[in-house]
């Protein structure tokens, strides 16, 4: 799969590329919507929350830091352990999880908040009142669906691929 950007200037663009895109096959949950909250996209799919953010990524990071510090508190305290406790492998096992699940709630409250930096690129333009357009398809149907957009609708804009699409869009 590959996800294609494409800009537009209008909600009535928008929902007709939609329908066309409907039309030729593409299911509605793999097309998604960003706009500014100027711009009424009812009828329109939205982008989830990890699409918009960059949850997915920090939770990755955050998980992986957590880890990280929790064997490393587990390390220590092996090789320091406090009086009258004994540290043995499941502690090791429970901090290093511990620190995982920690770093991965703090990370999950800060991504949700940062923008995806995916459509950093497109800030600006949905920012000015465009909408974005997201649409995940086979690679082998890229070059189908760009030259139906471009040849029914000359006001879209595209805005080129990613090499490809996230594990967790």
């Amino acid at each position: 799969m590959r996800r294609v950007y494409f800009l537009l200037p209008t909600t009535q663009c928008a929902r007709a590329i939609v329908s066309e895109l409907l039309i030729h096959g593409v299911e509605w949950r793999y097309m998604h919507v960003v706009a500014n909250e100027d711009v009424s996209i009812d009828g329109l799919p939205h982008a989830s929350l990890s699409q918009r953010s960059d949850l997915l990524a920090s939770l990755a990071q955050g998980t992986a830091a957590g880890c990280a510090t929790g064997l490393l508190v587990a390390l220590i305290a092996l090789v320091f352990p406090p009086e009258d406790i004994e540290i043995a492998g499941g502690t090791v096992v429970s901090l290093t999880l511990s620190g995982a699940v920690f770093g991965a709630c703090v990370a999950a409250l800060i991504g949700v908040e940062m923008p995806n930096t995916r459509l950093k690129r497109f800030e600006v333009a949905i920012l000015r009142g465009e909408i974005l357009l997201i649409i995940d398809v086979p690679t082998e149907r890229v070059e189908e669906i760009e030259q139906m957009i471009k040849h029914h609708y000359a006001q879209a804009h595209f805005e080129g691929t990613d090499p490809s699409m996230p594990a967790f869009p």
